[in-house]
């Protein structure tokens, strides 16, 4: 599966996620691209969106996501406060929905 991190993520995180094609924003250089515009791009070249933006159901239509999101909830965008949740993360891959939004931790 090719993963898109978001640029508020540590770019380490991408290493724990072996099973998969991980690049980050800066990678793509997408670095302060506005998120409407980043999913559209990701939805280009990506299955799935990783990203600690809570807002993001907030502030997009949910129904014409172009790309699946997954959306990180934890106390900060810390490695160390990350790695605990990769697990879920895993598995919520294997079940996301094609342009569905889903929240991990929390």
């Amino acid at each position: 599966m090719r993963l898109l991190l978001d640029e508020s993520l540590p770019r380490r995180l991408r290493t724990h996620f072996a099973s998969h094609d991980v690049s980050t924003v800066g990678d793509m250089g997408w670095l302060g691209v506005k998120n409407g515009e980043l999913l559209r791009l990701a939805g280009l070249n990506f299955d799935a969106f990783i990203t600690p933006d809570r807002n993001l159901r907030y502030q997009q239509n949910l129904s014409t996501l172009p790309v699946s999101v997954v959306v990180v909830v934890a106390p900060s965008n810390e490695l160390a406060a990350l790695l605990p949740l990769v697990p879920a993360i895993e598995r919520v891959l294997d079940s996301l929905q094609p342009r569905g939004l889903i929240e991990v931790g929390g």
